[in-house]
């Protein structure tokens, strides 16, 4: 059974505040965290239709709460991409380091994204999912690099962590095809 989470109105919180107690202590907290009911307000969906493309992806939660990004990437009419967002206050990330993400894939390529209010591109970096595994992986903020409908910027601003309002979980790069990626988490780590 999948809940159809494209916009959802359930009042939960949206993060959640950790420290470990382990020798090397790591202040992080929970962006998303299905099973703890943690991230799931304020998603959209945004596909290629904004441009006339047909691809089409939907959020869900699957019985074991995980939270599910799939659909089909189209590459017609100049199509070829499809994503999820998440928003939420800037500032929200202020100080953090790097990103931690436990997810089961399909072997496509997927981007995290984050976007600025000030700023016209979206800054990306890249994850490689396994086909039917559980991979969890960390992502350095100074690894996300701008990007503008699908060009990369080179001389343009790093990201500025405090100035992230949305978070978003993309396919692109001519992958088409079914896809679908399964999240446990998005852990923001200090």
């Amino acid at each position: 059974m999948y809940i159809k989470i494209s916009t959802l109105l359930l009042l939960i919180p949206i993060f959640s505040y950790s420290q470990t107690n382990d020798i090397m202590a790591e202040k992080s907290f929970y962006i998303i965290n299905t099973q703890k009911e943690i991230g799931l307000n304020y998603w959209n969906i945004v596909n290629d239709d904004v441009m006339g493309g047909i691809s089409k992806s939907y959020l869900s939660l699957n019985d074991e709460k995980n939270l599910v990004f799939n659909g089909y990437l189209s590459l017609d009419n100049n199509g070829g991409f499809a994503s999820s967002r998440l928003s939420f206050p800037k500032e929200t990330l202020s100080g953090v380091k790097s990103f931690k993400i436990k997810f089961k894939g399909d072997g496509n390529i997927y981007k995290l994204r984050f976007r600025q209010n000030n700023r016209r591109a979206s800054y990306s970096c890249d994850f490689q999912s396994l086909k039917n595994e559980w991979v969890e992986i960390n992502l350095n903020v100074d690894e996300f690099k701008p990007y503008w409908r699908g060009y990369a910027y080179n001389d343009y601003p790093s990201l500025e962590v405090s100035e992230i309002n949305s978070l978003g979980i993309q396919i692109s790069d001519k992958q088409e095809g079914e896809f679908q990626l399964e999240v446990k988490y998005i852990k923001a780590i200090y």
